[in-house]
């Protein structure tokens, strides 16, 4: 769950007055189960309660809240949805994966400032993960694959497991004109891939304008994996910029990254702090 909360600075920009997010594991059982837990469900309803609190501290004028794919797809997930919006005293809106590409790649070029005329996005959640290809700054093709680093964590213990049937998941679902040709820029963004950007940063503290534009050759991927997968999930939590709640979902993430880089063939890809979060700040702001 995350946090924005921004005064408007004129035309398209803006001024942060506070962010946060914190790790809920909505999607926790959902692959099982088809529904959302009694218990995510709660711990997800009241953090999202909290920031609207803290936007009401802040005196908002306009409060935006969006869900995608847990509550989407959970044949539950109206409900829940209506649950939160009554916790919160605001109405929650449940975006389709077609919407939330296109809100993922205006966060994404946003906060990039760039238009190259060959982009593919791709955003890792914890229930999906969105392939976004771009020309121009024009969206020409998106995928929501039901893959998300929750459920891989929840179903395989070995890395060579995961990466073979994330390997095979990308190979069947998304389309060629997606994974191809290879684009000139590979942009990855949400937790996976800011996280692993920190850690090759070496950050102590996380620093989004350090982690903003930063370039991950494939072996720097690589290092990272071979730094995590033999350490405990207890181990993980402790480094600095690895939040306890995705110590046991980072490397299901980073196969994630690793196997996109093989069927793209991009040898690098640049991590964008912005993304959804901000693409949902443009539309509002910008129409």
């Amino acid at each position: 769950m995350r946090l924005l909360v921004v005064e408007t600075a004129g035309g398209r920009g803006w001024r942060i007055l506070e962010e946060a997010q914190t790790v809920t594991r909505l999607a926790e059982g959902l692959a099982e189960t088809g529904r959302l837990g009694e218990v995510p469900a709660a711990r997800t309803a009241r953090v999202v309660a909290q920031y609207a609190a803290t936007a009401a501290g802040h005196g908002a004028e306009k409060l935006v809240i969006v869900a995608t794919s847990a509550v989407r797809e959970a044949r539950n997930g109206g409900d829940f949805a209506r649950q939160v919006g009554a916790l919160a005293g605001h109405p929650v809106r449940v975006v389709p994966g077609d919407a939330e590409a296109r809100l993922v790649l205006r966060g994404v070029m946003h906060g990039l400032g760039v238009t190259p005329s060959n982009l593919l996005v791709f955003d890792i959640g914890g229930g999906s993960t969105e392939f976004i290809r771009a020309s121009g700054g024009v969206l020409q093709a998106a995928v929501s694959l039901r893959l998300g680093v929750v459920q891989l964590a929840e179903r395989f213990r070995d890395y060579a497991d995961v990466a073979q049937h994330v390997r095979a998941r990308l190979a069947t679902e998304v389309p060629g004109q997606i994974a191809r040709p290879t684009p000139d820029h590979l942009v990855g963004t949400a937790g996976t891939v800011t996280t692993v950007a920190a850690l090759d940063l070496g950050l102590e503290r996380y620093d989004p304008s350090r982690v903003q534009g930063h370039r991950l050759a494939r072996d720097a991927v690589e290092r990272q994996l071979a730094r995590l997968l033999p350490l405990s999930v207890a181990e993980r939590a402790a480094l600095p910029c690895l939040e306890p709640g995705r110590a046991d979902v980072i490397v299901p993430g980073i196969a994630i990254v690793l196997e996109t880089m093989t069927l793209t063939g991009a040898e690098s890809l640049v991590v964008s702090d912005d993304g959804l979060r901000e693409g949902i700040l443009v539309e509002t702001l910008c129409g």
